[in-house]
């Protein structure tokens, strides 16, 4: 089982590509973690915000696997502890399907993206800075995998 993460936004800070590939490096290659980032539209005359977003959204859509499992990183989506990602995560290896989470660009994520997702889940109420997010996805999906796989976490 392949997780992706698809971003919208290139060109990242140092911290975050560090980050990300902290957490990256610690999955194991039966649940291998990849980042896909799809570029920004440029914003300027003549092209609107939603514009910019639709445009940015049927990049998303089209990197999208037909068969995977795809989730909306989306302010209002469902709030998930870790250990219930874990869960989750245990489902979907079982299922056996890759699995795409969705982060968007500054506009958010286009409602075309919004409603090819099967699932959205929300980090938090906050909103996060989009490199900040994708190492908390990175972070939280490790976790999860230790969890599922029998390692004893800190909470339980």
């Amino acid at each position: 089982m392949r997780l992706r993460i698809i971003a919208v936004g290139t060109r990242m800070p140092a911290w975050v590509s560090q980050g990300w590939q902290q957490y990256a490096a610690r999955m194991p290659e039966i649940c291998k973690l990849e980042l896909l980032e799809i570029p920004l539209t440029h914003r300027g005359r003549g092209v609107s915000d939603k514009k910019a977003r639709d445009t940015e959204g049927d990049k998303v859509l089209r990197a999208i696997g037909a068969d995977h499992h795809v989730i909306a990183l989306d302010v209002p989506g469902r709030l998930l502890s870790t250990e219930q990602l874990a869960g989750k995560l245990a489902t979907w290896r079982q299922d056996g399907r890759d699995v795409d989470f969705l982060i968007g660009g500054p506009d958010g994520l286009a409602p075309a993206v919004l409603e090819r997702a099967s699932d959205h889940w929300s980090l938090s109420p906050l909103t996060l800075p989009h490199g900040l997010t994708r190492i908390v996805v990175a972070e939280q999906l490790y976790r999860a995998w230790t969890i599922a796989q029998g390692h004893p976490y800190h909470r339980s």
